[in-house]
């Protein structure tokens, strides 16, 4: 048993020493730093809230430099921010699909600080779906949870499997008793857009809302097995809702003939890509369903 442990030990420490080359340390305060992986050349991605500030960020890179980065870009809802530095041109030389992650595979969760080098957690995966929705609209596909508890200098390091191939960036932002590995696909569709446009563009509906239970006779009514709608307490003047005939009263039931039953379901219908197109919104005003036409546009200010 010893020599199997002997040879385990050697290998994570190998492997920790590998995926280290493409790890930095991301510092933007006084003291203390998290990571980032160096997802292309000249292309630092870490995690978004863990920056502490937009100017004059620095990463200590895998030789041991120090070199300064620009923020292309930072996105809370995903909490991946991508950075600029020339510098940083040892890349990831190989991604794998989170997908092929199961409950029980181990994986490293590795990072760097300037004084010590490569760190190295040692994450069990403890649950795989195949799609998970999180507060915000945020769905994470393939949803990959780490038993873990990171350590700071851990927060936006690389995720890797069994393979030494890099399968993600952790993050505890959605995990409060673990950590999740942000899947390299959407790591990937936010990278290209924060490159091209610095930010992500989001959908909204001008309205403020809030979960309402609906009374039995009216879920009889409406033949609907939810025990939740969104009620309106807030309509922006001049914003999409408002210009549908929203008030504030009304009971959101379903967009686009899917129910309404929590605030996330309403946050799934407002990605990027559906700004400008219309959903069919049904409400209940007065205890009668009516439905109407509201043009998603892009949120201001973090509007709803």
């Amino acid at each position: 048993m010893s020599s199997e442990w002997a040879t385990l030990s050697k290998e994570l420490a190998q492997t920790t020493a590998k995926s280290g080359a493409h790890v930095v340390a991301v510092h933007t305060e006084s003291r203390g730093s998290s990571s980032g992986v160096i997802w292309r050349p000249g292309i630092i991605v870490t995690a978004e809230h863990a920056l502490q500030r937009d100017e004059d960020i620095q990463v200590a890179l895998p030789e041991g430099k120090v070199a300064g980065a620009k923020l292309a870009g930072r996105d809370s809802s995903t909490d991946i921010a991508v950075l600029k530095c020339e510098e940083a041109s040892r890349a990831v030389p190989s991604f794998s699909d989170s997908a092929t992650l199961h409950p029980g595979d181990l994986t490293l969760v590795v990072g760097r600080t300037r004084a010590s080098g490569p760190v190295a957690a040692l994450a069990f995966v403890s649950m795989v779906a195949n799609e998970r929705r999180l507060w915000g609209g945020l769905s994470l596909s393939p949803y990959v949870r780490l038993d873990v508890a990171l350590q700071r200098t851990g927060v936006g390091g690389a995720v890797v499997d069994a393979e030494g191939s890099v399968a993600g960036i952790a993050t505890p932002k959605f995990a409060p008793t673990g950590a999740l590995a942000l899947p390299v696909a959407t790591v990937n569709r936010v990278v290209q857009a924060l490159l091209a446009e610095g930010r992500i563009p989001r959908g909204y509906l001008g309205v403020g809302l809030q979960p309402v239970r609906l009374p039995e006779n009216l879920r009889e009514t409406l033949q609907r097995r939810e025990k939740t709608a969104a009620i309106v307490l807030e309509v922006e003047p001049g914003g999409p809702a408002h210009n549908a005939g929203v008030v504030i009263g009304d009971i959101l039931v379903s967009l686009n003939t899917k129910p309404v039953a929590r605030l996330e379901d309403v946050q799934a219908h407002l990605h990027g890509e559906n700004i400008g197109k219309s959903v069919t919104a049904r409400f209940l005003r007065g205890g009668e369903p009516r439905d109407v036409s509201i043009a998603i546009a892009e949120r201001p200010n973090g509007s709803v």
